[in-house]
């Protein structure tokens, strides 16, 4: 691993039994970045390299292995023609030595640039290229079928992927530029879907995360994305097989969660949400209305489904039966029914034949014992400058113990036009109730919205009322 804080790469040797030694600590010159294992020179052992962005040397740096454990010191270094910030490996030229190419940008101009391997570790530069604006990363695989190696660049604020088709002489030529979501990251190529041809699958997004992923034609060109929400923001992306079922999965590690978040290939079915059912907050002993996710089987032959089962406070119907046609979709709808109060979570889990391991389809809700009556407050039109007649909302404690609430506030786009009051106690008996009540005052003309939220012990704090009203 890297650690750019002390300028030095460090090697933790496996116990054989998930724990690691005492990291190994080899000097590298500054700011050590992305770090790869593999042979450069040609000695069947493996080697390091990393990419040194800043500092005296903006480098690549090579620590050839001796093949047990250790590595040979001083790094060989390499100045690439510009500083890089990514890299991908591979033989572009079929001489049998591993070659790289770099990305960066420099100024007002982004550029892969090809390092060709010399069989003992050190680099001859070759051609540069032209990409599109702040590249991020690379992937490298055959994208159509030529035998010779492609690659793939994640352009952030082109927000784009560039395909640069190689012509196995380490040479490239432009391939398609596929659009993608906002601010595209981290890239890695697979099947993902067993036909043997290379696909893509990039993060994009700031503070929200999008995986999506791009089935490969074979031909160089990709189908438009498949797009999976996840919570947080990507930092990088890994696949394999991590259910045993046979079938590529990703996992996304996540900044803001400080968590890696795992998304299972189902391989022939297909959800629509692709996200897990969140139930927004459900009174304690009602049932919500029903939320629905369409299967639909995107294989070739019918869906055989053994069993459909759920687990915890929430209630389920279907369509599906037995047997999905190829091409053919069904539903799954599903309530939630909290007996208690607090976070809920559960699943549905099918057993189909689209995989040797179920799939599940992730539920989550808050019970609470906060009844709000009504749920919503809607004003009409209103004239900039006056106030409206007020609306009230009873805030009723369903349950068997006293209620804390610790802050009522207005919050959202425009919380001055509502101006609220309440009678609410810092402590509400079991029983008991209060009433909030709230005015429209708009600051200008048009749409206003806000909302009430209240934070409390009742479960699935913050309770919130949605505002709306227009000014005049």
């Amino acid at each position: 691993m890297t650690n750019d804080l002390s300028n030095v790469l460090q090697v933790l040797l496996g116990n054989g039994d998930g724990t690691f030694g005492t990291p190994i600590s080899y000097p590298t010159p500054d700011y050590p970045a992305t770090v790869a294992v593999a042979d450069f020179n040609g000695d069947h052992k493996l080697d390091l390299i990393t990419i040194d962005e800043t500092g005296f040397c903006p480098c690549i740096s090579v620590l050839l292995g001796n093949g047990d454990g250790t590595f040979q010191e001083p790094p060989i270094n390499t100045m690439p023609p510009d500083a890089a910030v990514g890299i991908g490996l591979g033989d572009f030229n079929r001489d049998g030595k591993l070659d790289l190419v770099t990305i960066g940008q420099f100024g007002s101009s982004a550029e892969l640039g090809v390092l060709l391997g010399n069989g003992d570790g050190t680099f001859t530069p070759g051609d540069s290229y032209a990409i599109g604006s702040d590249p991020q990363s690379v992937a490298v695989a055959d994208f159509n079928g030529d035998h010779n190696l492609d690659i793939a660049v994640a352009d952030a604020l082109a927000g784009s992927i560039d395909i640069l088709l190689g012509n196995g002489d380490g040479t490239f030529r432009q391939g398609v530029v596929i659009p993608t979501l906002a601010f595209p990251g981290a890239i890695q190529k697979a099947d993902f879907n067993g036909d043997g041809k290379v696909d893509l699958v990039i993060v994009t997004g700031l503070n929200s995360t999008v995986v999506s992923v791009y089935f490969g034609n074979g031909d160089g060109t990709f189908q438009p994305a498949r797009n999976f929400p996840v919570a947080g923001e990507a930092a990088t992306l890994a696949t394999g097989d991590f259910n045993g079922d046979h079938q590529t999965d990703i996992a996304d590690a996540n900044y803001n969660g400080n968590s890696v978040i795992t998304l299972l290939n189902t391989g022939v079915v297909s959800f629509s949400p692709t996200t897990p059912v969140v139930f927004p907050a459900q009174l304690v002993g009602t049932s919500s209305a029903a939320q629905t996710v369409k299967l639909t089987n995107t294989g070739k032959t019918a869906l055989t489904i053994s069993s459909m089962t759920l687990k915890d406070q929430f209630g389920m119907s279907s369509t599906c039966g037995s047997s999905v046609a190829a091409g053919a979709h069904c539903a799954i709808s599903v309530t939630f029914s909290p007996k208690t109060q607090g976070s809920k979570s559960g699943t549905v889990s099918l057993v189909d034949s689209a995989s040797s391991k179920p799939q599940v389809i992730e539920l989550s809700g808050a019970g609470t014992v906060v009844q709000l009556s009504p749920p919503s407050l809607t004003f009409g039109s209103q004239k900039v400058g006056t106030v409206s007649a007020p609306q009230q909302v009873q805030l009723t404690n369903t349950g068997t113990a006293a209620l804390s609430i610790t802050n009522i506030s207005v919050n959202g786009n425009d919380p001055k036009d509502f101006p609220q009051t309440n009678t609410c106690p810092s402590s509400l008996n079991a029983g008991a109730r209060c009433t909030i009540t709230v005015t429209l005052a708009p600051k200008k003309t048009g749409t206003r919205s806000a909302s009430v939220n209240i934070t409390d012990t009742g479960g699935g704090s913050p309770q919130t009322i949605p505002l709306t009203g227009t000014g005049d």
